[in-house]
């Protein structure tokens, strides 16, 4: 009698890193030659489970050592309350369970919630990583897809056109520590606009096609100028984890020599305890160099290798780009090119960063930034605003977007000299950064244009000192107007709306006499002036009370 696992094969295909363009893991997927296995194993999560068994022992047999994506089916782990003999499966393979992801797939509907959490939670007692697969098209409720907080979102790739939805999504897994993913992909638009709207992991055709040999080389198309959707205080080292090569810390010399001499493209390897916490690392260049001096093999082969290693570098899974850079920083010149080793929270090793992937992305983003600063005030332009805009609503939070002028500047201009007006702009852009504070963000968008974005509750501190500052250009006394549109959660759609309706307060802040300032609110026809005195009442049109 044939039994499921004669006609049961399967394939590999690459996690890809869009950032560094390197191959973050595997995903394993069943290709059975007839029958239709998985939609058996949807129905009977012990075939389910055993699936998930095979996959890691097929891992095995083709000697990987790249990360593993596994897929279980989300009702298999509520009804089997989590999956002990995949854990045991690793293990006797010689692989690390946080080494192993467990993609939870859909259906979620007429799943146990509370069985299927608690299941989750016994993977990640085991060491598991969990990603949420099928996100976008599949019926996984958010307020599941919250208590799960899985490390990985995958999302369908039908939401690519849907890039608010991506951005969105790329908010809450920057709040959640999770890393954002796009499945299917098949084209170089595709992966242009995951990778514009935030997304870090991807995988599909377009870079490697499912293969019975897993493969490390992917096709990464090379990525067009443009800044990337960054947190502000740097990019994030989730996005530049590179695969690590661990052997047990008690490995001698010789396995870390039979490693490396077989994977070129390993530049150093991590001896980690039973836990998986590093406690040491040792380097490619300076290992193999001790090995084959004089000696050295004979000298070293059969003893530990860790007497050929040095303290390992470590740096939290939360940590940013620039934190990384203060640990290369410190200590020996001769270990800058050490891989830094990335740990979670139990101080598990769950990959590597790589120094120069670091620099490139730090100076790439250095480059976009003064690319789009104003070269007279060093203001960042209208794209930094707006992107920030854009943001705050994807997160769904209000916000008062201001527009500052001066008037009449082509008159000062002219009376004064462009020297002057010059630093009439400077002295603007100057103050409005000193009064900005907090989350208060400053753009010179260009002549005698600011936009400054801001909290509702903190805008009214600046424009005070901003306003009643005395100005003027060579001896001419000078005024400025400030609009302000006030705009609550949920009262635009994106940052083009922002500005349409900013821009009849604009109008209405130049009609006014002297030091302006009018205040609106998004959606409301209404004006509020809290500063100027209008050159004719029946022309302002103000309607107090409004913000």
């Amino acid at each position: 009698m044939q039994s499921w696992t004669d006609t049961l094969r399967f394939a590999f295909q690459p996690v890809v890193n869009l950032i560094t363009g390197g191959v973050a893991g595997l995903e394993i997927l069943a290709r059975p030659e007839s029958g239709d296995i998985l939609a058996e194993a949807r129905r009977d999560p012990e075939l389910d489970g055993r699936l998930a068994v095979a996959a890691v022992r097929t891992a095995a047999r083709r000697e990987t050592l790249l990360p593993l994506h596994v897929n279980v089916f989300a009702g298999t782990l509520a009804d089997l309350g989590g999956l002990t003999p995949l854990h045991d499966a690793v293990r006797a393979v010689g692989r690390l369970p946080w080494e192993v992801t467990v993609d939870v797939v859909p259906p979620y509907t007429h799943v146990p919630q509370r069985a299927l959490l608690e299941a989750v939670g016994a993977l990640r007692e085991q060491g598991f990583r969990i990603s949420a697969d099928g996100v976008g098209d599949g019926d996984v409720p958010l307020r599941l897809l919250v208590d799960l907080a899985p490390d990985l979102v995958k999302l369908d790739p039908s939401l690519l056109a849907r890039p608010a939805a991506v951005r969105a999504m790329r908010m809450w897994c920057e709040e959640t520590g999770a890393l954002l993913g796009v499945e299917g992909v098949e084209t170089e638009l595709q992966c242009a606009a995951a990778l514009s709207a935030g997304a870090q992991l991807a995988q599909g055709m377009l870079f490697a096609p499912p293969a019975r040999l897993p493969v490390a080389e992917v096709y990464v198309p090379p990525r067009t100028p443009g800044p990337l959707p960054v947190p502000r205080s740097g990019p994030s080292v989730r996005e530049f984890v590179r695969p690590a090569a661990l052997l047990p810390a008690v490995a001698s010399a010789g396995q870390v020599r039979a490693l490396l001499t077989g994977s070129p493209e390993v530049s150093g390897v991590l001896l980690v305890d039973r836990a998986g916490v590093p406690v040491r690392s040792v380097h490619r260049s300076r290992f193999l160099l001790s090995m084959s001096g004089r000696y050295g093999h004979a000298l070293y082969a059969d003893r530990p290798a860790a007497k050929l290693g040095d303290p390992p570098r470590t740096v939290g899974i939360d940590a940013t780009a620039w934190e990384v850079l203060d640990v290369v920083a410190v200590g020996d010149r001769d270990r800058t090119s050490d891989d830094v080793a990335v740990v979670d929270r139990l101080g598990r090793c769950v990959g590597v960063v790589r120094l120069a992937d670091l620099v490139r992305a730090l100076a790439e983003s250095r480059v976009e930034e003064a690319v789009g600063l104003n070269p007279l005030t060093r203001l960042p332009g209208s794209d930094a605003i707006t992107s920030e805009v854009d943001r705050r609503i994807a997160e769904g939070r209000g916000f008062a977007l201001s527009w500052l002028d001066v008037d009449h500047f082509k008159q000062v201009n002219d009376g004064a000299g462009f020297a002057a007006g010059d630093e009439l702009i400077r002295s603007v852009g100057g103050a409005l950064q000193v009064a900005a504070s907090g989350s208060t963000r400053v753009g010179h968008i260009g002549g005698d244009d600011f936009l400054v974005l801001a909290d509702p509750e903190g805008l009214d501190p600046l424009a005070v000192s901003v306003l009643d500052a005395s100005w003027s250009a060579g001896g001419r006394p000078v005024t400025l107007s400030l609009a302000t549109v006030l705009c609550p959660p949920g009262s635009v759609a994106d940052h083009r709306q922002a500005a349409a309706c900013l821009a009849p307060l604009k109008k209405a802040a130049k009609s006014l006499r002297g030091a302006s300032w009018v205040v609106g609110r998004a959606g409301y026809s209404g004006q509020e002036v809290r500063r100027g005195s209008p050159v004719a009442a029946e022309a302002v049109g103000a309607e107090p009370g409004v913000g």
